[in-house]
């Protein structure tokens, strides 16, 4: 053997379980702590313990919760944007053509959306909404998901009464 290239070699070492177990063996260090023995291992005594799963279930648990609330806030965000009571700022349209709705009364998408009912002209008789504003709002509404007053419902999707 070459000199000085081995570890410490102690005969008693002793051996230390969490369960209180002690024992003693060769090793390369004086003392070695462990947490399952022969003694406490569930395969040797038959008894079932889980070692960390309770940790392990309330993080599970956690991440189904966050889950849960993500899809709540993501579904009442969509029923957000699908109501007829948000503004027409919303829409993101020219400020002459919100300043020209507003100052027509229509404050809101189900405004619009009732206005267009009774026809395109209902709305382009309103100073400041010539044609072009008039085609950016209804693509604007139809990229919010609503159906228009003239619209065919898409196939299988039963009317939601403006939307």
């Amino acid at each position: 053997m070459k000199k000085d290239i081995h570890p410490k070699y102690y005969p008693e070492a002793q051996v230390i379980c969490a369960c209180g177990n002690t024992w003693t063996v060769g090793a390369t260090v004086p003392v070695i702590r462990t947490d399952v023995c022969s003694r406490c291992h569930p395969f040797f005594t038959g008894e079932q313990r889980i070692v960390d799963a309770e940790g392990q279930v309330d993080r599970f648990r956690t991440r189904l919760l966050r889950r849960d609330q993500m899809r709540a806030e993501a579904e009442a965000r969509r029923k957000a944007a699908a109501s007829l009571e948000q503004p027409v700022t919303v829409l993101g349209l020219s400020g002459t053509a919100e300043r020209a709705l507003q100052d027509a009364g229509i404050q809101t998408i189900g405004d619009v959306l009732n206005k267009l009912a009774e026809g395109d002209d209902a709305l382009t008789s309103i100073r400041g909404i010539d044609l072009a504003v008039l085609a950016t709002l209804k693509k604007r509404l139809r990229a919010r998901g609503f159906t228009l007053p003239g619209d065919q419902p898409p196939a299988g999707a039963a009317d939601t009464g403006g939307r």
